[in-house]
């Protein structure tokens, strides 16, 4: 019976101890097998200082119970007397479920515990071998192993072994585990072991001698004959070397009573699945120097002989070594190692990124990444780098001066707090995991397992997103602050980075000329100035993001022009160092093209644009026309007003490239804009509203230099066609018609010669050659086109259409809207074609057959020679000309009765004939994809050539550039193309059935 103080007294002390349910606890203590021992204070604070007390407890209630007779007392006098067994026995118990439920069905096995006493006495691969020795079958097998198993875990929870050499040993296990269960496979088969010459090549974490307690042991088969003078007997060798490694791995992965050791994965060899289990060495090596992709060579670089024939494996490694350290020569070497970690990331459950210690964004993988990826690029000069351990490795880069000693020690404590989190994550159930637990006492258990006792979950938390966070900045990093150092002057003694090697990790990064590239580095970030740390601690980062570009070299020469501009405003560098957005946002613009950093060099003041949070938002008309027209007013000479209205127009142009350049490839805290139809709206309004200002302002330059305030008459800008639809692209002409009305008294003749005065000052000073982009103003679509006059009186103009007009100029007029002048008149001018173009009762047969003709003539007869009419985006098949004549034949027909079809953009006039019943969903949506991409296209040419163009670059650099922009990762341009012929193929068949009517 007990005693109810004591029982108060015993639930205090299980509280205070860290026991989460000390009711449960103290019921477990009150068992009959823990009678000798409940009261002891050593075991209760021995039980506080694990990381699950409740679970230790019952971890060790269960040991205890199991016992066979008479072995009881032995058990619980060492636990009581003997402190480092009682440690290594307790800390196991509270920290794996897994072990307890192995010592529960294995009672006996805790004292292979004592065996490992000294707390310097660390087993290795012999040691392994020696317990594994009387395995003589799978389930013996996975018993010794779990035996082995738990020694390592009993001094990896006490801290006598820290991660490193925890890992280490895992590997040393597996190995031993291999060697026995190819053993036992090749007892099982004698006949297939004396056929061949089997060798086991261990990859991945086993070949690096960094396992976890749970994971994929990575294996590659090398075999030959027995007798390699037999060359008949090659088939008969592989026959039997497959069937012995296929024993071997089923004796290692199947599961049974006692679990599973782990699967052996062999889909890390030639072929993957797909290729033969087992090759000849010879094979092997005719499969890597034809057919292996670079991340074949990255694997390999962990391989690492472990079982089987000695000689075999040896001349296995002896041979792909070479290649390994070739690899990195290999064309696209960092763009195939960087998409192949994209698709990892990429891979990754969205509701699991958060969670995922070695996949995502900060975790395990980034490390080891960024460490084989320098030792590829540098160990091909350097031996010291060759090691498949990442910790190893990052210290001998560290050494040679490839990362700064500081980044290596932070990235070390990062990778090793990150590796005993996955450590203690999989030792508690022994399951492959990787990702962090959700549930509170997971947390709670891990924390404590880690050291963290105040408040574990917090500082657990904490811990992790902190090293998490250095992880994420430091792999950005590494990569690039050795280049710094190779031009940088350093403090006396420091190791640095060679010119040479500098050169050979620029090239690898993807810069096309090393040379002018370390000039460049050399300018920004030598000396002792504020300026050059400033750049030193900018340009690490920027140089990521610059490589991350379709060109490279392009991104750093513009950043050392701008900087060049800008050096002694005290405002750049100190945005750039203190504004994260505005850093990124400037290395993205710079590197995509010629159109945004030509337009920043004319102006660079215009970066500070780039760290206002608001600073990428497109102005609104009225803003932008009352800052032209006041900038105007205020000039002294026409030639400066229109000089000062196009440098609004510049600058906004600048700001619209920038927040579309952004929106496109997104940053690391915006991701990329997914309504590209959207960003097409927005870049076509804001375009338009930019010219419809500019235009106003030089109307209002002309008026000024040539009548004063007033000009003899009334006098609109009518804007047609895609400046009339708001649909503008960068290198768009502003398609105009001109229209005025004589005030009253002025003679007609006098007022059409002012008009015409005006408009041919408004031209000239749009293209005065200056430094600005020019404006170029195309009157064209006026009546009787270029035969007829450039301005009309209103009333001339209703002449005209009443009695002349023809069925296209009716269309043409489907995009006009007043941009500038007299608002009243513009208003009149509409109301005037409104009939025009929204005829009453829709257009008749005879109407819409000679639309289609003119169509059908004008896609025989304007397509430039040799274009291909799969990828012209304004005239081929399914691109903008198709689209927009579909929507304005539709529009012609039913406006007069759907009021939502009286509209001058095509994207909204598309979605009325949808809500109208007009066009089936499904098609409605296929036009506007088509429409929507193929202006991406142009709006991309425009930005990365610097020039307009209605098809893909022919150049690769470019190419790829106007991959990058719609989205598309390096490498994938011909994917690229395909989509936009599959897409654009749609569209066509949607016009065919619509316009030409089936």
């Amino acid at each position: 019976m007990t005693v109810p103080g004591r029982r108060s007294s015993t639930f205090i002390r299980l509280l205070r101890s860290g026991f989460t349910d000390p009711s449960a606890a103290a019921r477990l203590l009150d068992a009959d097998a823990m009678t000798s021992v409940r009261a002891d204070p050593v075991l209760l604070d021995a039980l506080g200082a694990t990381a699950d007390p409740d679970l230790a407890l019952r971890g060790l209630v269960r040991l205890a119970e199991a016992q066979p007779d008479g072995e009881l007392p032995g058990l619980l006098d060492t636990l009581v007397s003997a402190k480092p067994l009682r440690d290594r026995l307790l800390g196991v118990l509270g920290a794996s479920e897994a072990l307890g439920d192995h010592l529960a069905r294995h009672p006996r096995d805790w004292i292979d515990l004592v065996t490992y006493e000294a707390a310097d006495l660390h087993p290795g691969l012999p040691e392994f071998e020696r317990g594994l020795a009387d395995a003589h079958d799978p389930v013996a097998l996975r018993v010794a192993y779990r035996r082995c198993l738990l020694s390592i875990a009993a001094r990896d929870v006490c801290g006598t072994i820290d991660v490193a050499q925890t890992a280490a040993e895992l590997a040393d296990l597996a190995t031993a585990t291999l060697r026995a269960a190819l053993r036992i496979a090749a007892a099982a088969a004698p006949e297939d072991a004396g056929r061949c010459r089997l060798a086991v090549i261990a990859m991945g974490k086993c070949g690096g001698n960094e396992l976890n307690y749970v994971s994929d042991v990575d294996v590659i088969f090398v075999a030959e004959a027995a007798d390699a003078s037999d060359g008949a007997d090659e088939a008969k060798a592989l026959q039997a070397a497959t069937r012995l490694a296929s024993h071997m791995m089923r004796i290692c992965s199947e599961t049974t009573v006692e679990g599973t050791i782990w699967p052996v994965d062999a889909n890390l060899r030639p072929e993957g699945r797909n290729g033969p289990l087992v090759r000849t060495l010879a094979s092997h090596m005719a499969y890597y120097q034809r057919w292996a992709k670079t991340w074949e060579f990255q694997a390999l670089l962990k391989a690492r002989a472990v079982a089987g024939d000695a000689d075999l494996g040896s001349e296995y490694i002896a041979a792909i070594t070479p290649l390994v350290w070739q690899a990195a020569e290999r064309e696209n070497f960092v763009a195939d190692v960087q998409k192949m970690r994209r698709r990892v990331v990429d891979n990754i459950p969205a509701a699991q990124v958060d969670r995922e210690l070695k996949l995502g964004p900060g975790g395990l993988r980034d490390v080891e990444f960024a460490v084989q990826l320098l030792q590829l690029v540098h160990g091909r000069s350097d031996a010291t780098l060759h090691s498949g351990t990442t910790l190893d490795a990052l210290h001998s880069l560290a050494a040679g001066g490839y990362v700064g000693r500081a980044d290596a020690a932070q990235l070390n404590d990062a990778y090793r707090f990150l590796r005993a989190m996955e450590h203690r994550i999989q030792l508690y159930r022994l399951r492959r995991t990787h990702l962090v637990p959700e549930d509170e006492a997971d947390l709670r258990r891990l924390g404590r397992s880690l050291g963290l006792r105040t408040e574990p979950v917090a500082e657990l938390n904490k811990a992790w997103r902190r090293h998490a966070s250095v992880v994420r900045r430091l792999h950005e990093k590494l990569f690039y602050r050795p280049l710094l150092d190779a031009v940088a002057q350093l403090a006396p003694g420091e190791t640095r980075l060679s010119p040479r090697a500098a050169g050979q990790r620029l090239e690898a990064l993807g810069y096309a000329d090393p040379v002018a590239a370390l000039r460049h580095l050399e300018a920004l970030a030598s000396g002792v100035t504020r300026k050059a740390a400033i750049q030193r601690t900018l340009l690490p980062v920027l140089l990521g993001w610059f490589a991350d570009s379709a060109d490279p070299d392009a991104g750093l020469l513009n950043f050392r022009k701008v900087s060049d501009a800008l050096g002694k405003t005290p405002w750049y560098l100190r945005l750039l160092r203190d504004e994260g957005a505005a850093a990124e946002n400037l290395a993205r613009v710079l590197s995509a093209g010629r159109l945004a950093p030509d337009l920043l060099m004319r102006a660079p003041e215009a970066v500070a644009l780039l760290g206002d949070p608001e600073g990428l938002q497109p102005r609104t008309h009225e803003a932008l026309r009352q800052e032209v027209l006041a900038a105007v007013g205020r000039a002294e000479t026409p030639e400066t007003a229109v000089a000062a209205a196009r440098g609004v127009r510049r600058r906004e142009l600048f700001r619209t490239a920038a927040a579309d350049i952004i929106g496109a490839y997104g940053t690391e805290d915006s991701p990329a804009e997914e309504d590209h139809g959207a960003l097409v709206d927005r870049v076509g309004g804001a375009v338009s509203d930019l010219t419809a200002a500019t235009v106003a302002g030089a109307l209002r330059a002309a008026v000024q230099s040539h009548f004063g305030e007033t000009l003899p008459t009334r006098f609109a800008v009518i804007g047609v066609g895609r400046f009339g639809g708001h649909e503008l692209g960068y290198g768009s002409d502003a398609d105009v018609l001109f229209v005025h009305e004589p005030r009253e008294g002025v003679d007609e003749q006098e007022a059409a010669k002012a008009a015409q005065t005006v408009i041919a000052e408004m031209r000239r000073l749009l293209q005065l050659p200056t430094a600005d982009p020019p404006l170029l103003i195309d009157a064209d679509l006026r009546p009787e086109g270029r035969s007829g006059p450039l301005v009309r009186t209103l009333a001339s103009y209703a002449a005209y259409y009443r009695r002349w007009s023809l069925t296209w100029e009716s269309q043409a007029l489907l995009r006009a809207e007043p941009v500038a002048g007299e608002e009243e008149l513009g208003r009149r001018f509409i109301e005037l074609i409104d009939p025009l173009r929204y005829p009453a009762e829709g257009l008749g047969e005879d109407a819409v057959r000679e639309i289609r003709r003119l169509k059908a003539r004008m896609e025989s007869e304007r397509m430039p020679r040799g274009a291909d009419p799969t990828l012209h985006t304004k005239l081929g098949r399914g691109g903008l000309s198709d689209v927009e004549w579909t929507v304005q034949l539709i529009q012609m027909r039913h406006a007069w009765a759907e009021p939502g079809l009286r509209t001058t953009r095509t994207r909204e006039a598309l979605a009325a004939a949808h809500a109208a019943g007009l066009i089936p969903t499904d098609e409605a949506q296929i036009l506007d994809e088509a429409w929507v991409l193929a202006t991406r296209v142009r709006n991309a040419v425009m930005l990365v050539r610097g020039r307009a163009g209605d098809t893909f670059p022919a150049e690769a650099r470019e190419l790829a550039a106007v991959g990058r922009y719609l989205g598309y990762p390096e490498g994938t341009a011909g994917e690229m193309l395909d989509d936009y012929r599959r897409i654009t193929r749609r569209a066509r068949a949607v016009v065919e059935e619509l316009f030409y009517g089936g």
